[in-house]
């Protein structure tokens, strides 16, 4: 089953052969023609019929067959026939008749007709219209229902012969399933309740059905698996519905009609797995070629994969002519009656506005399908199509799409675009509150974003509305609302995945919803727009050899819409950008008159007016008055009546010209334009400019101005309320308040202040101007500077006025923050007033005021250095140089106070210099005409300075000059010990470093002896390498250098496994004869375990020896066992210990004795690597008696060999519990030790 598996689970088996010969096709059982046999001739008669070439009317062939009395084959056979040829009723009618004349004989026989029967009604139920076809009379027209009426009797009949019939579980099984398509969708049932419908009961039923025709036919029956699978789909449980497609395709591979690759794809589609069921469709259109079905399903699929794209991108096009020419319109042509094909073709002449084919495709999907879901297609065709209509029937439209959004479940679960069809259709009826309602509920279903775009679109609107209307009333919820919405559709256009399509609408909307509150967010939402729009046009690239630069910009924004062009540069002028808003109001022009070539029919006077005045607007925001006039008076050349225009040449008058052309203008004016409200606000700003100040407030012009205004023309004017707030509060900070009196009328005064204020913003809640009254009046009257900081706070972020700081640097410095007071009057400052000088005294007063607090001479300078400045820009204010003189008194005083570690003498010296400044100003000012304070007050301070603090000054500077000596002598003792401390550390820090020198020098040296010593130790070993050589090679008499060979001693043998070989070299006289003696008498002797040499007896020798040689290769890694001492003796042996202290002693005391053991060393290892792995060791078999007379010893061989060499000897064994040699010059290798040892010439065992 492996290869099926892998081959068919998803459809896509195209190794497969296309052989028609394996496909089976409908009524490929039914013969050409068949013999029907006739009573009263010769048996072997009979009546052929040509079943190929039947007769329309089968009257006389049902004759025939009566007459005969045929069995039911031949009516079952015939009917067949017919059918085969699309004949379905007189088939059917053909069986009627056969059922009449068996109704005489077996009831059983019965049952096949019957079973037959059933099924081309079922044919004829998929054939029929599902509803009433308009226009056609009830008589005339069977629905779906009447066949499926008619094949319900047919089953009845058949089941109350035999139930248990096998045909009649799959035909119950289709007729259970067809009857579920006409049933309505079940609607949203409550989150974990069972689903109760009728629907889903009879597809139940359908399953069960199928699943009897299962078990009867042992699970061979792939129609009833097929039709399971389909229960499934319509179930939604699409998992297993793939499950049972996939089965069918297993077992039966060439099924072609009905094609489960068609269900497999379908089920993978709804399971998400697009590309996977686009494979399985093309699987199945491979086999067949004319499937309509797969045509059709794969032209779906490219008009869903064409959705993904916008269609203005260049892939659009090309996936969706694929989708429609290639495949749709084919299975157009292979079935013009198909639902789906209908559904889907219809989309597309929707686009084309071909209404009537429009209407007559939707009705084929409607009347035709047995699947709801096309059904809802068809009714949402027939909705859009009455919605596009020039004059829409709204009616007809809306049942149309509650028809659509029924046919899906209607609900939560309904068609989206039906209802979301719905909501335009309430729009359109000014149903606002039930689109919301509706769009609401699909946001919280599906994250629409059209849905989303709309709804917020809606609130926007409210909003909008609200004013225009000028009706007072809350909309902050509705602009929370609209903005959230509108900001979610802007977040996903940024989703790549979802590929949207920006609208501009959505900026426009949401530019109107920030520009009061968040004009820089509004500001940005029109650059984006502008951005959007360039980039859709067909020529936004500049020509060849030019640069996109700013010039190319403007040419392309000239192309844009006057209008937006017009609000982006309001913005900046808004945000004092001048230049910029200049650039676009020019350019805004330039589009007005390219707009009015492309459109000679558009009337571009009113844009051009309006953006020409905005332009003048911002010349004479940004001081260029002249061009400013010019664009004035080009709007009155053309408009004489544009009284705005008029207003700004006024003010511009009064500006360059206060005392002539400027009231004249003013007065020309009023005169002609009286009447309007902004000429009188104009007028009454004058006036409050010009007037003198009247001792009563009842007889100020400016006041009677306003109050005519209020009176006469508009008692709501803003700006004369406003302006009558400000008279009463002046009036009220300058009475007198020396009684209660006069408080109490001060009082009423500021009261009557805030209630104009109050007034205004009524009227206007964003009059900033009015509630910094209000904020004014709570400081000087009722002296509440925290909700005055509050307001002030607020006024700021609205109004970009200097007046608001400087309020803000008021309150604070009553609050004693000095520093926030500061940073006020600097930023009221930078707002065009820098040449003001009230700002400036009034610097100079905070600085004074937080010098006097922290102490601080170097603040209390500042104020001097701010009041100088004052007085510099208005030198006839004779309280500036009062400001002066004060500064100067004051900071004499705090320098006096202050202790001598914290001033120096040049302070002390400007002080009193100031000083005598100060005393000759207050002289100065106290003779002048009008001081400003009383002249006894002023000469009295000037008397103090002269008297009292001129003499503290002196005393001062006195003090201060010894302080500073004495200080002077102390820092010039300290600065000498400081550097006589840093030149001794600097001469101890030059002796260490000399020190570590001197060592470093004396290593340098000790290594160059040591190097030297190593070179002339190697010079050495090679001469001796190169004399070894020379005894141990000799020239042949071909002349050739061949190795000496070793005599052997006759009657002498060797033995195989034994590890007592020493290694020594062939030859070397004495020393070999006196090893190998040793050996011959050890050799018998030896009985301990750690003997040097194996054991004579024969049984086992070879095994031992193997043993051991493993153990010493595997000891002779061990090195850390050998590199504590020079030597390691076995610890049970009192005389390996007196050996070893013997040898030590010996290495110890003679040098040169330990030279000629390194090169004893060098050579065994030499002959050491060239011998092999297996050695044997001579014997001699005559001295093996004269070995078992000697007495036993328990010396070692080593301990032998360091006897006959003059007690030293070159290893010696280690505690070895098995027994096995140890060769300490192979385990010690590396360790300096253990090398000696090896170089004292003694045997090596090597394994």
């Amino acid at each position: 089953m492996a290869p099926l598996l892998n081959g068919y689970a998803n459809g896509a088996s195209r190794h497969l052969p296309n052989d028609p010969s394996l496909v089976a096709s409908r009524f490929s059982d039914i013969p050409s023609q068949i013999d029907i046999p006739v009573t009263g001739l010769e048996a072997e008669e009979a009546v052929e019929v040509n079943l190929e070439e039947l007769l329309d009317d089968p009257t006389e062939l049902c004759t025939l067959l009566e007459q005969e009395g045929v069995g039911k084959h031949y009516w079952m056979v015939i009917a067949l026939a017919y059918a085969k040829q699309a004949k379905v009723d007189h088939a059917i009618e053909i069986l009627s008749k056969g059922l009449g004349t068996l109704n005489r004989g077996n009831p059983k026989e019965k049952l096949g007709p019957l079973s037959l029967t059933c099924w081309l009604y079922l044919w004829k139920s998929r054939e029929a219209p599902r509803v009433l076809p308009e226009g056609q009379p009830v008589s005339e027209t069977r629905l779906k229902d009447f066949y499926l009426q008619a094949a319900t009797g047919c089953l009845n009949e058949a089941s109350r012969i035999n139930p248990a019939f096998p045909p009649l579980f799959l035909a119950k099984g289709v007729l259970y399933l067809l009857r579920a398509s006409l049933q309505p969708p079940s609607k949203a049932a409550a989150p974990g309740a069972p689903d109760i419908s009728d629907r889903v009961e009879t597809l139940r039923q359908s399953i069960k059905c199928f699943e009897d025709a299962l078990r009867v036919s042992a699970g061979r029956n792939m129609m009833a698996t097929l039709g399971r699978a389909r229960a499934y789909f319509s179930l939604g449980k699409y998992a297993e519905a793939l499950d049972g497609y996939q089965e069918v395709l297993l077992k039966m591979p060439h099924l072609q009609d009905p094609d489960p690759r068609i269900g497999i794809g379908c089920c993978l589609w709804q399971l998400g797995h697009k590309e996977e069921a686009r494979e399985a469709w093309e699987r199945a259109l491979d086999l067949n070629a004319d499937s309509k079905i797969a045509n059709i399903l794969l032209g779906l699929y490219y008009i869903h994969d064409s959705s993904h794209y916008a269609t203005t991108d260049p892939s659009f096009g090309p996936i969706y002519k694929k989708a429609m020419t290639v495949y749709t319109q084919k299975a157009f042509k292979l079935d013009k009656e198909l639902p789906l094909t209908c559904a889907t073709f219809g989309s597309y002449f929707m686009m084309r506005k071909s209404w009537a084919t429009v209407d007559n495709l939707a009705r084929k999907a409607i009347e035709h399908t047995d699947v709801n879901a096309v059904a809802s297609d068809g009714w949402y065709l027939l909705a859009r199509k009455e919605h596009y209509q020039d004059r829409p029937d709204l009616a007809k439209a809306n049942d149309f799409y509650q028809k659509a959004d029924l046919a899906r479940s209607g609900g939560d679960k309904g068609y989206l675009p039906a209802r979301f069809g719905l909501v335009q259709i309430q729009i359109l009826q000014r149903d606002y509150d039930g689109a919301k309602f509706r769009l609401e509920k699909i946001i919280q279903q599906s994250k629409s974003t059209e849905a989303m775009m709309i709804l917020g679109a809606l609130h926007a609107e409210d909003v909008f509305r609200s004013q225009a209307s000028g009706i007072k009333e809350d909309k902050s919820a509705e602009v929370k609302k609209a903005t959230t919405l509108l900001e979610a559709v802007r977040l996903a256009w940024k989703d790549p995945q979802k590929k949207l399509t920006p609208d501009t609408s959505v900026l426009v909307y949401l530019a109107r919803l920030y520009e009061t509150d968040h004009p820089d967010k509004a500001l940005q939402c029109l650059q984006q727009v502008e951005q959007m729009t360039i980039n859709d046009m067909p020529n936004k690239e500049p020509p060849d050899g030019t640069d996109a630069d700013e010039t190319w910009a403007a040419k392309l924004r000239e192309q844009l819409s006057p209008q937006l062009l017009c609000d982006i540069g309001c913005f900046h002028f808004n945000a004092e950008r001048f230049d910029q808003a200049r650039e676009f109001f020019q350019t805004a022009l330039n589009a007005c008159v390219k707009a009015g070539e492309k459109d000679e029919g558009t009337d571009t006077d009113a844009l051009v007016t309006t953006i020409s005045y905005n332009l003048a607007r911002t010349y004479e925001a940004a001081g260029l008055l002249d061009e400013a006039k010019q664009v004035y008076e080009g709007l009155l050349a053309r408009h004489e009546d544009y009284t705005d225009a008029r207003t700004r040449l006024a003010y511009i008058e009064l500006r360059q010209n206060p005392t002539e052309d400027g009231p004249k203008a003013l007065a020309a004016l009023y005169e002609t334009d009286s009447m309007n409200l902004e000429v009188r606000s104009l007028f009454g700003w004058y006036l409050g400019k010009a007037k003198r100040r009247a001792p009563n407030i009842a007889e100020d012009q400016e006041q009677r101005h306003y109050k005519h205004t209020l009176q006469y023309h508009d008692k709501h004017d803003r700006y004369s309320l406003t302006g009558m707030g400000n008279l009463y509060l002046t009036t009220a900070r300058e009475m007198r308040r020396d009684t209660d009196q006069d408080k109490e009328k001060r009082r009423k005064t500021y009261e009557k202040a805030v209630e104009f204020y109050d007034k205004a913003l009524q009227l206007d809640p964003r009059n900033a101007y009015a509630a910094q009254g209000i904020a004014i009046a709570l400081v000087e009257d009722r002296k509440d500077l925290t909700a005055a900081v509050q307001l002030f706070s607020k006024i700021r972020d609205t109004v970009k006025d200097p007046s608001v700081y400087v309020n803000l640097g008021h309150v604070f410095a009553e609050l004693k923050q000095y520093s926030r007071s500061i940073e006020s009057y600097e930023a009221a400052l930078t707002h065009n007033r820098a040449s003001d000088p009230q700002i400036l005294a009034c610097l100079g007063r905070v600085w004074l005021l937080k010098g006097k607090q922290d102490k601080s001479p170097s603040a209390m300078k500042t104020a001097l250095s701010y009041s100088h400045r004052a007085l510099a820009l208005a030198p006839q204010q004779i309280h500036f140089q009062f400001n002066i003189a004060f500064v100067q008194i004051q900071l004499a005083q705090l320098i006096h106070i202050l202790p001598e570690s914290q001033r120096t003498l040049e302070d002390v010296v400007k002080a009193s210099e100031g000083l005598e400044e100060a005393i000759e100003s207050f002289g100065e000012i106290a003779q002048s005409k009008n001081p400003p304070y009383p002249r006894h007050d002023i000469e009295q301070r000037a008397n103090m300075g002269r008297n009292t603090m001129r003499r503290q000054l002196e005393r001062a500077v006195q003090s201060q000059t010894e302080y500073e000596e004495k200080n002077a002598a102390k820092l010039q003792e300290a600065r000498e010990l400081r550097d006589a401390e840093i030149r001794r550390r600097e001469k101890e820090k030059r002796r260490v470093e000399e020190q570590k020198e001197a060592e470093r020098q004396k290593i340098r040296e000790e290594r160059d002896k040591m190097a030297q010593l190593s070179r002339e130790l190697a010079e050495k070993r090679t001469e001796e390498e190169r004399r070894r050589e020379e005894a141990e090679y000799t020239t042949d008499e071909e002349g050739e250098r061949v190795k000496r060979t070793k005599k052997k001693k006759g009657g002498k043998r060797k033995k195989k496994g034994d590890d007592s070989d020493t290694g020594t070299e062939a030859g070397d006289g004495a020393e070999d004869k006196a090893i190998k003696k040793t050996r011959k008498k050890k050799k018998a002797q030896s009985t301990e375990p750690s003997s040097a040499v194996g054991s004579s007896n024969e049984e086992g020798g070879a095994t031992k020896s193997k043993k051991k040689r493993k153990r010493l290769a595997r000891r002779a890694g061990k090195e850390d066992k050998f590199k504590s001492q020079e030597m390691v003796v076995d610890s049970d042996s009192e005389d390996d210990r007196q050996a070893a202290a013997q040898l030590t002693n010996g290495q110890a005391s003679n040098d040169e004795y330990g030279d000629t053991e390194m090169r004893d060393a060098e050579e065994q290892q030499t002959v050491t690597r060239q011998k092999p792995r297996n050695r044997v060791i001579e014997d001699d078999d005559d001295d093996e008696e004269e070995e078992d007379d000697e007495e036993p010893s328990n010396k070692t061989t080593a301990e032998v060999d360091a006897e006959e060499h003059g007690g030293h000897t070159g290893a010696s064994f280690a505690d070895n519990p098995h027994g096995d040699p140890v060769d300490g010059s192979v385990g010690a290798a590396g360790d300096a030790e253990a090398k000696e040892l090896a170089m004292s010439g003694a045997p090596t065992v090597v394994s």
